[in-house]
C-alpha cells in the first residue's frame, strides 16, 4: 500500500512539473513576427527589368517628425518567392497655405493735403510676415488717415487804416480810438492829417482837415507742427508647407527553390496581400502533450484499481 501511495505521489509530481515546463517554453527569435512601427497605405505588385522580375512596392505616409527607421525593410517570403529591399524612395508632399493679411504703414508729412499724401504712397507693396508668408498687398485708399502731431500757438500784429475827411480841426479827439476789423478790435496807433479848402455855411472860404488813422492789434492762432499718415495695404499672402513625407519601399524577388519551399498553410499570404503575416502551426508539441496526458490518466486508473483490490 505504501509503495502504491509513493508511486501516486511521484506521478502527481510528474504531472505538476511537466505541464508548466511546456507552457514556459518561449518561441525562438526566428519564430517571432517582425513588428513595424508603420503600416503601408498602398501595396502594389508589378514586373520590372529585362527578366520581368516580380516586385512589390509598399507606400508609407509619415509626418515630417516621424522616424523613417520604423518602416520595415526586412526580407520576407511570400507565395513561393523571396523578397528583399532594393530601393527606398522619399517624396515630400508640398502644399501651399494662403491667408488674407492687412498691413498698416505709417509715415510723417508736413501737409494734410490728401492729393499730396496719395502721391507719396505706393500703389502696392511686397510683404513677408514674421511666420514666412509672402504676397503682394495693395493700397486701400479709403483707409488713409491724416492726424496732426501737435499744435503751437502763434501771434502776429495786424493793422487797418481808416480815413475821416471833413474834420473842422486837426484834433485827435475827433478820430475814433478803436475800430473792429475782421472780428478783431484794433486800437488807434497813428493819425496823419491833410488840409483841404472848402466853403463854410455862408459860402465863404474855409479850411477842412482829413485824418488818415492807422489802427493796430494782435492776432493769435494755432498751427500744426506736423502730420502722421496711416494707410492699410491688404491682400493675400502664401507659404509653401511640407508637413508630410511619402516613402516607397521597393522589394525585388527571386523564386525559392523547390527543395527549400515550406508547405503552404491554409492561410498562406497571396500576392494581393503581401504584407499579411505568415502563420504556421506546429502540431508536434500538442500531439506529444496529448499522448502524455492519456498515459498518465491510464496509470492513475490502474493505481486506483489496485488500491480498491487490496481493500
Amino acid at each position: 500500500m505504501k509503495r502504491i501511495l509513493i508511486a501516486a505521489c511521484a506521478l502527481a509530481l510528474l504531472m505538476a512539473g511537466c505541464t508548466p515546463a511546456l507552457a514556459a517554453e518561449a518561441p525562438s527569435p526566428s519564430q517571432e513576427p517582425v513588428k513595424s512601427c508603420y503600416y503601408p497605405i498602398a501595396v502594389d505588385s508589378y514586373t520590372s527589368g529585362p527578366f520581368d522580375e516580380l516586385r512589390i512596392s509598399k507606400t508609407y505616409q509619415l509626418s515630417i517628425d516621424d522616424d523613417p527607421r520604423g518602416i520595415p525593410t526586412e526580407d520576407f517570403d511570400s507565395y513561393g518567392r523571396h523578397y528583399f529591399l532594393v530601393d527606398m524612395i522619399r517624396e515630400n508632399d508640398v502644399g501651399v497655405d494662403t491667408k488674407p493679411h492687412t498691413e498698416t504703414v505709417t509715415l510723417t508729412s508736413d501737409t494734410n493735403q490728401m492729393d499730396t499724401i496719395l502721391n507719396r504712397l505706393d500703389a502696392e507693396m511686397e510683404f513677408t510676415t514674421e511666420d514666412g508668408y509672402t504676397g503682394i498687398l495693395k493700397l486701400d485708399h479709403t483707409s488713409v488717415k491724416v492726424e496732426a502731431n501737435g499744435y503751437k500757438t502763434s501771434s502776429r500784429t495786424v493793422t487797418a487804416s481808416r480815413v475821416y475827411p471833413g474834420l473842422s480841426d486837426a484834433d485827435v479827439s475827433l478820430v475814433p480810438k478803436t475800430v473792429v476789423d475782421s472780428g478783431r478790435t484794433l486800437s488807434l496807433s497813428d493819425v496823419k492829417w491833410t488840409e483841404a479848402a472848402g466853403t463854410d455855411g455862408e459860402g465863404g472860404p474855409a479850411t477842412y482837415y482829413a485824418a488818415t488813422a492807422t489802427y493796430t492789434g494782435t492776432a493769435s492762432g494755432q498751427y500744426a507742427t506736423g502730420y502722421t499718415v496711416t494707410a492699410d495695404y491688404s491682400g493675400e499672402v502664401a507659404k509653401t508647407d511640407c508637413s508630410m513625407v511619402t516613402y516607397t519601399a521597393i522589394f525585388g524577388s527571386t523564386e525559392i527553390p523547390e527543395d527549400q519551399k515550406k508547405p503552404a498553410p491554409s492561410d498562406q499570404v497571396t500576392p494581393e496581400d503581401p504584407d499579411a503575416p505568415i502563420v504556421s502551426v506546429n502540431w508536434q508539441k500538442p500531439v506529444i502533450i496529448g499522448g502524455a496526458v492519456i498515459a498518465i490518466g491510464a496509470m492513475l486508473a490502474f493505481i486506483i484499481k489496485k488500491i480498491r483490490e487490496r481493500r
